[in-house]
């Protein structure tokens, strides 16, 4: 005969689960992140668009795509060029693997500019308070209140041709490469530099930073070691949408002929002048507009996964 144990208690988890170790954070971070199917659906589709960029340069050399043959104009799609060819007779497909590559280079070094000076002005601004404050604030609402569109074309137009090309790593890039990047990443800060400020002026009056300060601790160092790791999660989700807004805007300004210059290619420019073939050759615009779609679509996707993964809130369920 058996007898139970009255000092028992029952739980509802398995044995295993009570006695797992707690979490790290990566773990708890990535344990929320793929609870958001949107999110990883975005982030293997930013891995194809990737390795479809990179990975093309195996089959299609830069020289291919920019070759023209005007007997080829117009080409629809077919065996000999699955995306048709443009309106001189260049390769569809070649050119989207290589105008992809900037096309993401752009966003990216973009949001490398955007959040370096976004993080300077709000960290400065909010560590600060008072004048610093008040002449870096009113300095981001005075550009807030500037249409950004309008800026990009205004500058695009004052600045473009003035910066020779640049060869790098063997490819030869337009000048204008480099001021679509400065200008958008110039124009682009003012939010960033907004969510900082707020993360730094609630971060700095805890108690640890409180104390740091007591010890002697030099400013810079709480700045960048205590503050700035404390307020990367929005920081982060900011940069990845400032790479998605990047893109888009490098595509109106193309569509309007002053973003990127030939021979470089960009999704953006080789939407330009396909507003005349709308209905006569659709291919010149469906695939580098749809590359364009499913890049920010992704991108965006991956934002809100990080901003729900980030959220302590979040990895606290």
């Amino acid at each position: 005969m058996t007898h139970s144990n009255p000092t028992a208690v029952a739980t509802p988890w398995p044995l295993e689960e009570v006695e797992a170790p707690p979490l790290t954070l990566r773990e708890l971070f990535w344990r929320r992140f793929r609870r958001h199917k949107m999110a990883l659906f975005g982030l293997a589709t930013l891995f194809l668009l990737v390795m479809y960029s990179l990975g093309g340069t195996l089959f299609f050399s830069e020289s291919y795509a920019n070759f023209t043959d005007t007997a080829m104009r117009l080409q629809p799609p077919s065996r000999q060029h699955p995306f048709g060819t443009d309106t001189v007779g260049r390769d569809i497909l070649a050119r989207t693997i290589y105008g992809g590559q900037i096309s993401l280079l752009i966003g990216l070094t973009a949001m490398m500019v955007e959040v370096i000076i976004g993080v300077t002005v709000g960290a400065l601004a909010g560590y600060y308070g008072k004048w610093v404050d008040s002449i870096l604030m009113r300095f981001t609402e005075a550009m807030l209140n500037i249409p950004q569109l309008f800026l990009l074309l205004v500058m695009a137009k004052f600045f473009g041709g003035r910066v020779p090309n640049l060869t790098l790593f063997g490819r030869t890039f337009s000048g204008s490469v480099v001021v679509i990047v400065l200008i958008i990443g110039a124009t682009s800060w003012m939010y960033l530099a907004r969510i900082v400020r707020a993360e730094f002026l609630s971060i700095k009056e805890r108690e640890f930073i409180l104390a740091a300060r007591a010890t002697g601790t030099p400013t810079a160092q709480i700045i960048f070691q205590h503050i700035l790791p404390n307020a990367i999660a929005p920081i982060v989700v900011a940069a990845t949408l400032g790479v998605a807004n990047a893109i888009t805007l490098e595509a109106y300004i193309s569509f309007l002929g002053l973003g990127v210059q030939p021979p470089t290619a960009t999704w953006g420019n080789m939407l330009e002048g396909a507003y005349n073939y709308i209905e006569t050759a659709p291919w010149l615009w469906a695939f580098p507009g749809t590359l364009i779609v499913l890049t920010v679509l992704s991108i965006n996707f991956v934002g809100d996964g990080l901003r729900d993964a980030l959220d302590p809130r979040s990895l606290a369920r």
